[in-house]
């Protein structure tokens, strides 16, 4: 065998599994890496300038193209800076290798600057972490992480590389890839059950969540909806285009208020959950979201989520995709005329009261906003969902001002939307960069609020750098809105302390501009199509500063 250096075979062995981009923020321990990428010009690193922005950016990736990605970031500090981001992968499955370089093996033992064990730090937020100790094992360490990252359910692994095995130098077999088709439906006799079990049903709901992305069954789901009459929501927490929008059967999202939800439900008798989350909500309440009496059916690949917090009558284990284009025929044959029928009217039901119907009644009231200043944020949403090309894709961190963002834009396509999955802000300004690398063709919108993006705004350099077709909307309210809605809201207390950035305020035009990209304020509602038609048009990294309404109450 021919002698190879760890770095080199490191970046061997990623794009032999797949991966096209490298996204890194390089420190000491990473330069063995990066003195050997001249050799590797068929790879390409993406600089961020923060370890979190890295972590977001590769997600962002892995999430809109479905492919293996792959980060690196800088010993135990960098890899601390990474785990909000991580935390943000863990929960949307988005398959990647993060590896971070670690001190030489030996050198480690003297616990020198930087260093602390890394693997522990990771095991919580990945499918698998491990650290590379002998050169021959590279390979099959590299093999599996990419193997356990793409298997479904997927996700990201961690694995620590010490300098010491990036500087030596072997013989050694690469070897070859893995990957595991995981494309498998349940039973022909599960199938049925379930049939049976729909067409029974006096009224059944659907609850789409983000396996119908990745998944590629877009479509199904719709012809399963209609197929059995019943109206579909997005689960709890839409962080992608988990059901076609304009779709007579479409609801909408279902909100994270336990009351609403259950008076939502309550009048459902089976509620069929295909890939989603089981209503995740975020703010504690004494009632619970699903009524005692609505059985739950569930389909999916996440053994951990069937049954997690409420007993299904059903829980089949299979990808979405497969299932419902094997469950639609038998669906339809155990119907019959008369549950076609009956399908039919479930869904004339539906006409003045789903998506398209409160779009219309919304678009109408929203106009009436249009004189108003600062500029509220439903006259935004409007202006956004109106400027965009049908095949731009939304990246969506607006928290409050974007309320309303998903009653006003249509999903047309499963990568056209992308949102917020774990919670941990700061995410979308970065990963923006990353859905743009993985769908060049296509221009990026994100709507970004303006306390989320102080926490990744170095994002925006890497976007001006790469000169990507991303426009950068920042709600701008001047504060954390959000915390103050609550603070107000669970405790009758309007006194705001630490929530507000206005001495100074922050120049979102000039920190822009600074990284390297074009930026303007938007003050006057009549200003905000214009600059939207000429941002995206331009195909350049623009940011809008847009001064939107700071008010708190309902």
């Amino acid at each position: 065998m021919n002698l190879i250096t760890g770095r080199s075979a490191f970046l061997s062995l990623l794009k032999d599994e797949g991966v096209t981009h490298l996204f890194g923020n390089p420190g000491t321990t990473e330069l063995p890496i990066m003195d050997a990428l001249p050799d590797h010009p068929d790879l390409t690193y993406v600089l961020g300038l923060q370890e979190s922005v890295v972590v977001a950016m590769a997600d962002g990736f892995a999430r809109a193209s479905g492919k293996l990605a792959a980060c690196n970031v800088h010993v135990a500090p960098g890899l601390g800076n990474a785990m909000g981001a991580l935390f943000n992968a863990k929960f949307t499955g988005s398959p990647m290798i993060v590896t971070a370089g670690q001190q030489e093996q030996g050198h480690g033992l003297t616990e020198p600057l930087l260093y602390a064990p890394l693997v522990p730090i990771a095991a919580p937020l990945v499918k698998w972490a491990t650290e590379v100790t002998r050169l021959e094992d590279l390979p099959r360490i590299v093999r599996r992480a990419a193997k356990v990252a793409t298997t479904p359910p997927t996700g990201p692994v961690f694995i620590s590389l010490p300098g010491d095995i990036l500087n030596a130098e072997a013989g050694i077999d690469l070897g070859r890839r893995t990957r595991v088709d995981a494309r498998a439906r349940p039973s022909d006799g599960a199938l049925r059950s379930l049939a049976e079990r729909l067409c029974a049903a006096e009224n059944p709901a659907i609850v789409a969540g983000d396996e119908v992305v990745t998944s590629d069954a877009f479509a199904d789901i719709a012809v399963l909806a209609e197929t059995l009459g019943a109206p579909a929501w997005q689960q709890t927490v839409p962080y992608g285009a988990h059901f076609p929008s304009e779709h007579p059967a479409f609801m909408g999202a279902l909100t994270r208020d336990q009351a609403q939800v259950r008076r939502t439900l309550e009048a459902h008798d089976l509620v069929l959950f295909v890939g989603a989350d089981v209503l995740r909500m975020s703010v504690w309440s004494p009632v619970e979201p699903l009524p005692e009496d609505v059985a739950v059916i569930q389909i999916g690949l996440d053994d951990w989520e069937m049954g997690k917090n409420y007993p299904a009558a059903l829980a089949l284990r299979g990808d979405v995709g497969e299932t419902l284009a094997a469950l639609i025929p038998i669906l339809k044959d155990k119907l019959g005329s008369g549950g076609r029928d009956r399908a039919r009217a479930r869904l004339a039901v539906l006409e003045d009261r789903n998506w398209s119907a409160r779009r219309a009644k919304l678009q109408a009231d929203t106009a009436a906003l249009a004189e108003i200043t600062p500029i509220a944020g439903d006259w935004l949403m409007l202006q956004i969902a109106q400027a965009l090309p049908e095949d731009a894709v939304v990246v969506n961190e607006g928290l409050t001002t974007a309320a309303r963002l998903l009653d006003l834009l249509p999903f047309r396509d499963r990568h056209g939307f992308h949102a917020l999955a774990g919670g941990g802000i700061g995410w979308a300004i970065a990963a923006s960069v990353g859905i743009q690398l993985a769908h060049p063709a296509r221009p990026v919108l994100a709507v970004i609020g303006d306390g989320s993006a102080m926490y990744a705004i170095q994002a925006l350099w890497t976007a001006a750098h790469l000169d990507l077709p991303i426009t950068y909307v920042i709600a701008d309210n001047k504060g954390y809105r959000i915390l103050k809605q609550r603070l107000l809201a669970f405790h009758g207390n309007d006194n705001f302390i630490a929530m507000d950035f206005l001495e100074p305020e922050i120049d979102f035009v000039g920190l822009a501009r600074s990284l390297g990209m074009t930026a303007e304020r938007i003050t006057a509602p009549g200003d905000v199509r214009p600059r939207l038609d000429a941002a995206i048009a331009s195909r350049k990294p623009t940011l809008l500063d847009v001064i939107v309404d700071r008010t708190v109450g309902a």
